[in-house]
């Protein structure tokens, strides 16, 4: 135990030295790993042969994993070592949301070494080269109790009320200050990246100090925009802005897309609304699948394991001459409804029809393709018995989205739908607080789905919106839910801490409302709420009554029917006189909504 513990210490003091290339053994016949699914045999087998479980999780746009598949696992020795000791298997964490939470803190790739009965060994971040593999692999088989990196995780006393302290709230305030880069801009020192929550929660702040912090990250990531291709780079590394990893993966494309498409709305600065721009043609030209729906992601490398810095530095049609990086070409419903979100804020930022209707038509691909009953969704195969979370939730957000940009009552029923399917499926009432990330087959070494807080933040958001659009006590009750579980401060104050500022506070005030009054072929009408959707207030619950043809969809308040097209604003209980031009709608939020 003792050798395993310096032989592990020591490759995480080594530093970067550690990352340098081991020179690829030359064989007649490469070595291989004979690698397998993850499920219940894995452990079955290793149990019948007395052997250990070998994780490798992993992303198909990742450079570091390439890397490790092309080195670690084509060595003689480590594919000796592996085949001997070890029951082999690979995973992508895109197919497999579930093992993708419970060991997101360790990066990709991820080694985790288990016993036969599902007990974690050793869990490893990032690229180990082979030589280091050699080691630990062999004396984790000669010696397989727990190591170092087996920490017992402290019991957690959750809260019991969905209501952040004044206390709590003042420690995040601080938190978020001092995780935030004043010279570069974004949350944190190392990586350099869009944290959406984050810069959507200073753009929710009349504060200028806010504002001004939001606006310095969103400068600062223009320069991960593919100039070229269109499209954002995963992160830049070096605590600087201009060192990307040139993955592109969806999550951050529609977190872009919506953030630049809602900073537009909020300063009117052009830059932003191109940089949306760029990110939607990037989604159009290489990731929208001619079948329907939208890809996963796009690789970082060109030929697998070899940095691509020079291919990114060519123009356009130069690089389209050698080839292009390869993209992973599963449609996923979370994934998508990440997209649609983007696109519809685009549209709303925009005014481009093209993004409302590739919004549509992606909506209606998942729902036709990867629906399940009940209102929720499945990430890619309805015969896989897994659920997640993170499906049903983006897809959600994506049909609130295009309610909201559309007035059209079918997303909004939907969007409700799934809302119920949410609560009934994921949450755990008297068991803890918050909704948990997957319903998922239990067997030895299968991750046990807990709450993710970054989902939790964007339930209770979602739920909190429904409810004020709907009057629905089951969404009202899912909210509260949720934000019982962010409330906890051992949960709460995880860095960054945006996402949980910004849903508390939501959930203490009402959303800004307009109601449009008029028939749905009335320009006038048409007008109000365009201009209406042009606000630039994220938090708002905008709504198009045709009283000729329509019922009000649970109006909090009567308003009159004036014969022709109006608006009303109402902001903290207090509601405005009939609005009949773009120019007074606008105005009167202004005034109604600045603070003494």
């Amino acid at each position: 135990m003792t050798l395993r513990f310096v032989v592990f210490v020591s490759f995480i003091l080594a530093g970067p030295g550690c990352f340098l290339f081991s020179p690829k053994p030359v064989l007649d016949e490469p070595a291989r790993i004979d690698w397998r699914s993850w499920g219940k045999e894995v452990f079955e087998e290793a149990k019948s042969e007395g052997k250990l479980v070998l994780l490798d999780l992993g992303a198909v746009w990742c450079h570091w994993c390439h890397v490790m598949e092309e080195t670690t696992y084509r060595d003689e020795e480590v594919v000796r070592i592996v085949t001997e000791g070890y029951i082999p298997v690979t995973v992508d964490q895109a197919k497999r949301p579930d093992l993708a939470q419970r060991y997101q803190e360790y990066g990709w790739p991820a080694t985790i070494l288990f016993d036969a009965n599902g007990v974690e060994l050793m869990k490893f971040r990032g690229y180990i080269p082979p030589l280091r593999a050699r080691q630990l692999f062999l004396a984790f088989r000669d010696d397989p109790t727990p190591g170092p990196s087996i920490v017992a995780q402290d019991a957690i006393s959750y809260a019991q009320a969905p209501t952040v302290s004044p206390r709590l709230k003042e420690a995040l305030f601080a938190i978020n200050s001092d995780h935030y880069d004043p010279i570069h801009g974004g949350w944190g020192t190392i990586h350099k990246y869009l944290h959406a929550p984050s810069v959507d929660f200073c753009l929710s702040q009349d504060d200028p100090q806010f504002r001004a912090m939001a606006r310095k990250t969103l400068d600062g990531q223009l320069s991960l925009i593919d100039p070229e291709f269109g499209g954002v780079y995963q992160y830049s590394h070096g605590g600087v802005w201009e060192n990307p990893h040139f993955e592109k993966i969806m999550s951050m494309q529609a977190d872009n897309l919506r953030v630049y498409s809602q900073a537009y709305l909020v300063f009117g600065e052009p830059k932003y609304l191109a940089a949306a721009s760029s990110i939607f043609g990037y989604l159009e030209r290489f990731l929208h699948s001619p079948a329907g729906g939208y890809y996963a992601s796009q690789d970082a490398d060109l030929v697998a394991g070899e940095h691509a810095e020079d291919y990114f530095a060519l123009p356009d049609m130069r690089r389209l001459d050698i080839g292009i990086p390869t993209i992973d070409t599963h449609i996923y419903s979370r994934e998508n409804g990440w997209a649609i979100r983007g696109m519809a804020r685009y549209f709303a930022a925009s005014g481009d029809e093209a993004s409302l209707l590739a919004a549509r038509e992606a909506a209606d691909w998942i729902r036709i393709h990867r629906s399940v009953p009940g209102g929720g969704f499945c990430h890619e195969s309805r015969e896989d018995e897994r659920r997640y979370l993170g499906d049903s939730l983006a897809m959600g957000q994506a049909f609130l989205e295009l309610y909201a940009v559309t007035a059209e009552r079918d997303w909004l029923r939907r969007a409700l739908a799934t809302g119920h399917y949410i609560l009934e499926t994921f949450s755990r009432p008297g068991e803890l607080p918050g909704v948990v990330t997957a319903i998922a087959p239990d067997f030895p070494g299968s991750a046990v789905p807990g709450p993710d807080r970054d989902e939790n933040v964007e339930v209770a958001r979602f739920a909190n919106l429904l409810f004020r659009y709907t009057g629905q006590e089951k969404m009202k009750e899912l909210s509260l839910l949720a934000m019982t579980f962010l409330a906890t401060p051992e949960i709460a104050r995880r860095r960054p801490v945006g996402g949980v500022l910004l849903a508390a506070h939501e959930l203490e005030r009402e959303p800004l409302e307009v109601m449009i009054l008029g028939s749905r072929e009335s320009s006038i009408a048409r007008e109000l709420f365009t201009a209406a959707l042009a606000l630039g207030v994220e938090y708002k619950r905008v709504e198009w009554w045709d009283p000729k043809t329509e019922d009000p969809p649970d109006l909090k308040a009567p308003y009159p029917d004036l014969g022709e097209p109006s608006a009303f604003v109402c902001v903290a209980g207090t509601c405005s006189s009939p609005l009949t031009n773009s120019l007074d709608l606008v105005t009167t939020v202004q005034r109604m909504t600045q603070h003494p």
